[in-house]
């Protein structure tokens, strides 16, 4: 059925409406970042750029490296961010954007997020200290609001965390979902794995206060704890899981790692964390070479 005007949503020049970007802007291999200014970063270690554009707080760049054709793209902060990222992403590939329909041969995108993240675990440093998250617990709920979600769910993941956790059922509802085995066995060696918490927001959901007092002070104590098959949770962000859980459902491989600058058990941040995330971008570029 040919998608409606007010779904597929097209800018006046044929590109799609959030990202700005038309079919062929993108490689099909995509760093995807939150800060606009780390977009234009790691394109700075292209060795070609053929096509860079801009809008709203998304820094598209697509180029070439060692040979390599691949884009960086910044989503801005925020599970609701990436959902519309990876959506619209996905269309760039697999919509014809003249007839409005889904393509019969669909196009496997390869996402790797490069972040920043805070750690739950003690042991964990934070000067060149890099995570991948081989699961991640989202504490957004809208992985709840497609149709196929449920489907690609850890369900016993989800199952385990919210009764550890003795959820409340006023909060939305966790949901586990597992990264790509093709990109972590590929991309991650020598960095430490885990499970990446993914919070809807900074402050509260992460169990910050300011002049607002939070709902669950003891999220960060309790969630430090959980262990699942021998994994813990290693790390607080807030875009992973939705990455994951759009990637499952739409055919595509996603993998995050981040460079942890902070240490919520420790109480320890880092704030010249530049040249660490530098050295993680060189060292994600020469990974990708492989695939």
């Amino acid at each position: 059925m040919e998608l409606k005007n007010a779904e597929l949503v097209l800018n006046t020049d044929g590109s799609i409406y959030h990202v700005k970007l038309n079919p062929g802007d993108v490689a099909e291999t995509i760093f995807l970042v939150g800060d606009p200014d780390r977009a234009k970063m790691i394109s700075e270690y292209f060795d070609t750029i053929e096509f860079a554009g801009h809008n709203r707080e998304i820094n598209t760049f697509t180029g070439t490296y060692k040979g390599k054709r691949l884009t960086v793209l910044s989503t801005g902060m925020g599970p609701d961010n990436v959902e519309i990222v990876v959506n619209e992403l996905d269309a760039l590939f697999n919509i014809d954007f003249k007839t409005r329909l889904p393509k019969e041969d669909k196009t496997s995108l390869t996402l790797i997020r490069i972040g920043t993240t805070g750690a739950l675990q003690a042991d964990i440093g934070v000067v060149q200290s890099y995570l991948v998250s081989e699961y991640a617990l989202g504490l957004d709920g809208l992985v709840y609001f497609y149709e196929d979600g449920p489907q690609v769910l850890q369900q016993e993941l989800t199952d385990a965390f919210i009764n550890y956790m003795n959820w409340d059922e006023r909060l939305p509802r966790p949901y586990g979902i597992k990264g790509s085995d093709y990109l972590i066995e590929r991309l991650s060696a020598g960095w430490r794995k885990g499970i990446t918490l993914t919070a809807p927001g900074f402050y509260a959901p992460q169990g910050r206060e300011l002049r607002l007092k939070v709902h669950d002070k003891s999220i960060i104590e309790r969630a430090g704890q959980f262990e699942y098959n021998g994994h813990k949770i290693t790390n607080f962000e807030m875009e992973t899981s939705i990455l994951y859980s759009l990637s499952a459902m739409l055919g595509h491989e996603a993998m995050t790692v981040c460079d942890v600058i902070a240490n919520r058990v420790t109480d320890e941040f880092n704030p010249n964390y530049k040249n660490s995330m530098k050295n993680l971008v060189r060292n994600m570029l020469d990974r990708v070479l492989v695939l």
